[in-house]
């Protein structure tokens, strides 16, 4: 009995699917995908991919969560010995370093997690810590937005490397201050690391103020009730 020929492309899945999807968005951008594009990719027919994503959108967001799942949410887990504080760094950290791993994903993901799974668990772990600590309800909301917006616009591009490497684009007549500027790009990484570094511990620092002024029970009477 002869055996059956393998196929000469692997099945079509889901994960294919959105593994297909991520490296396209990866390296040529959010614009780049199409799903008549995806489909070439995969060496498909377009309708094939309407048996597992309904549209290009949910396509899109199954590829913004599987960067949502790699950020560790693991100091927030119940007994972890970390207090609120260093949760919040180095969850952001975390959060962070995934997103620098896919930058043309970032305008996505900071639109905020919709019906994503591994979002809403992002969402979920960081204002259920919160509230254990002691943050009033309407003040953890307030914290899950502001580090949203902290960690995704310092991954959605680079100070350092938006000057040139060229001295003689920085004339100290016209910009007297700027005179080291061409050598921020050739120093990108550890500027942008040293930023957001600086910028956390800063907002950290204030959190931590509000935090014992609300130990003193002195919460401003709008943070003592759920929501805004």
């Amino acid at each position: 009995m002869c055996a059956m020929a393998r196929p000469r492309k692997p099945l079509l899945s889901r994960d294919r699917i959105v593994a297909t999807a991520g490296t396209l968005v990866d390296a040529e951008g959010l614009a780049a995908l199409s799903t008549r594009r995806l489909a070439a990719e995969l060496g498909v027919s377009g309708p094939s991919l309407y048996n597992h994503f309904r549209t290009k959108d949910e396509i899109l967001d199954a590829v913004a969560d599987t960067v949502s799942a790699k950020v560790d949410l693991s100091m927030f887990a119940p007994g972890d010995p970390r207090d609120w504080r260093t949760a919040l760094h180095d969850w952001a950290v975390s959060y962070r370093a995934a997103l620098t791993d896919h930058p043309n994903l970032v305008p996505l993901l900071a639109q905020g997690p919709g019906r994503r799974p591994a979002g809403l668990k992002v969402a979920d772990a960081v204002f259920g810590a919160m509230v254990r600590a002691g943050w009033p309800p309407a003040q953890a909301t307030r914290i899950g937005a502001l580090m949203r917006y902290f960690i995704t616009g310092s991954a959605l591009g680079s100070f350092a490397r938006g000057f040139v490497n060229d001295e003689d684009a920085y004339d100290p007549a016209d910009y007297p201050h700027l005179g080291q500027a061409h050598l921020l790009a050739e120093r990108g990484e550890q500027v942008d690391e040293g930023a957001f570094e600086t910028g956390l511990r800063a907002l950290l620092d204030g959190l931590a103020m509000q935090y014992e002024a609300g130990v003193r029970g002195t919460w401003p009477k709008q943070d003592s009730a759920n929501g805004s």
